[in-house]
């Protein structure tokens, strides 16, 4: 498969079962952080704010990921992640699983702040 364009393009490429999870993803991430750009990143939808990635997300067969979560967010969260596979910097949310909107919300929402943070 080539690598999408644009995030419009990545989306278009989603099975249809599960692009209306994808649209609440990007949408959800847009609304947290409405200054980050939108790009693609490693073949992936990445938010870029001040030029560098606040979060990337992707898909896979078993599940969609949202990537660059730094280990201080996985901890801070850990009770809550619980319930999903994780590696450094990842986490993976399984496509039959409710979406788990504030979840995403409250890591978006940490990883900005780390973000703005480190950009003083």
């Amino acid at each position: 498969m080539a690598v999408a364009k644009d995030v419009d393009e990545y989306i278009a490429s989603v099975p249809a079962e599960h692009r209306s999870t994808v649209e609440k993803l990007r949408k959800l991430i847009a609304d947290v952080a409405p200054e980050a750009v939108e790009s693609i990143t490693y073949g992936v939808p990445t938010y870029k704010l001040g030029g560098r990635p606040l979060v990337y997300f992707g898909t896979a067969k078993p599940h969609f990921a949202l990537y660059g979560v730094s280990g201080v967010i996985r901890e801070t969260y850990k009770e809550e992640l619980a319930g999903y596979s994780m590696s450094k910097g990842t986490i993976r949310f399984p496509w039959d699983k409710p979406f788990p909107a504030a979840l995403i919300k409250k890591l978006v929402k940490a990883c900005l702040a780390e973000r703005k943070a480190g950009m003083k």
